[in-house]
C-alpha cells in the first residue's frame, strides 16, 4: 500500500510539475509584522449583494456596496480591507473593478486581497471545471484590483470517496489554478476551513505538494474543531501567507464555543515570525458587528504594534 504522500507525489506528476519543489515553511527574514485588516464579511448583511443575491434592508437601512465597505474602513482608520467576492454584484465588470481600486487609493486604504467559495475536492468533469473557472475569473479580478491574495477552499469531496482519491482532486484543482495565478502575481491561500482540511495533516501536504511559490495557507484562527486547535494552529503557522482572526474558538463536539485567546493567536504567529495581513472576520451571532468591531480594533492595535 503507497504512503498518501507517494500518492500524492504520483498524482501530481501527472501535472507535468514533478521537477519543480514542493515548497517549505516561508523563511521571511527581520521580524514579525501585522497590519491590521477588516474582512467585508465581517458585515455580510450590510451588503446589497450577497453570492448573486440581493438583500433586503432592514427597517429602510441603506445596504452597502464594496465602495462603502471601504469607507468604513477609512472612516475608522483600518489599513486593509478584504474585499470577498461574495458582495460584488453578479454583473461585475472590469470598469467596477477599477473603480474599487481608484477609491480605494484615494481613502488610503489597501486592498488586502480578496475571497471566493470555492470546491477543489471534486472528480474530474463538468462540475469541478466551472469551479477552477470561477476561481481563475477571480484571479483576473484580482489583479485588475491590486488586490495580492485570494483565499481559497479545499471544498467537500462528494460522500464515500476515499481521502487520498479526495486530496489528490483537490491538489490537481488548486495546482491549476496557482499556475494561473502565478502568471498574474496572485496569492492563493488554501484555509483551514472543514471538510478536506479540518486537521491540519491534510492542509500541509496540499500546500507542501503545491509546486508554485504563489501557494501558502490562509490561517484561520477559528476554523480547527480539534482537541488541541492552538497546538494545530502553531503547525500551520510556518506556512501562513494570510491571517485571519475569528473571536471565537469552537471545540472538537463543534458546538461549544469559547473566546480565542487572542494574545496567544498573536504569540503563535510572532513564534512563525509571520509577516502580513492580519484581519478580523468577525462571526459572532447575537451581536452588532457596528459597535463590536470598533472596540475589537481598539484592542488589537496595541497588540501588533
Amino acid at each position: 500500500m503507497i504512503s498518501r504522500r507517494s500518492f500524492l507525489t504520483t498524482s501530481l506528476s501527472a501535472l507535468g510539475a514533478s521537477a519543480l519543489p514542493a515548497i517549505e515553511p516561508i523563511n521571511r527574514a527581520g521580524q514579525s509584522r501585522m497590519q491590521l485588516g477588516v474582512a467585508a464579511y465581517s458585515f455580510r448583511e450590510k451588503f446589497q449583494w450577497s453570492r448573486g443575491k440581493e438583500q433586503k434592508a432592514k427597517d429602510g437601512e441603506k445596504l452597502w456596496s464594496i465602495l462603502d465597505f471601504i469607507d468604513w474602513c477609512a472612516d475608522h482608520n483600518v489599513p486593509g480591507a478584504e474585499v470577498t467576492s461574495y458582495f460584488f454584484p453578479p454583473d461585475v465588470d472590469e470598469a467596477f473593478l477599477l473603480e474599487v481600486k481608484r477609491h480605494a487609493y484615494l481613502r488610503g486604504v489597501q486592498l488586502a486581497g480578496t475571497a471566493v467559495g470555492n470546491n477543489f475536492a471534486l472528480p474530474k468533469g463538468e462540475k469541478r471545471d466551472q469551479e477552477i473557472a470561477n476561481v481563475k475569473q477571480w484571479i483576473d479580478h484580482a489583479a485588475v484590483m491590486n488586490a495580492p491574495h485570494i483565499r481559497v477552499f479545499a471544498g467537500q469531496p462528494p460522500k464515500g470517496t476515499p481521502d487520498e482519491e479526495a486530496l489528490a482532486n483537490c491538489l490537481e484543482a488548486y495546482q491549476e489554478c496557482l499556475d494561473y495565478a502565478g502568471k498574474k502575481g496572485i496569492f492563493l491561500g488554501l484555509e483551514n476551513h472543514h471538510g478536506l482540511v479540518a486537521k491540519p495533516e491534510n492542509l500541509i501536504h496540499l500546500v507542501r505538494e503545491a509546486k508554485s511559490p504563489w501557494a501558502g495557507i490562509n490561517w484561520d484562527s477559528g476554523n480547527f474543531h480539534t482537541e488541541d486547535p492552538y497546538g494545530d494552529l502553531a503547525k500551520i503557522a510556518p506556512y501562513a501567507i494570510n491571517v485571519q482572526l475569528k473571536m471565537e474558538i469552537t471545540h472538537a463536539d463543534g458546538k461549544t464555543k469559547e473566546a480565542s485567546d487572542v494574545d496567544r493567536v498573536i504569540k503563535i504567529l510572532k513564534d512563525a515570525n509571520y509577516q502580513g495581513w492580519f484581519t478580523l472576520e468577525y462571526e459572532v451571532k447575537g451581536t452588532d458587528a457596528m459597535i463590536e468591531i470598533p472596540k475589537i480594533l481598539d484592542m488589537l492595535r496595541p497588540k501588533l504594534g
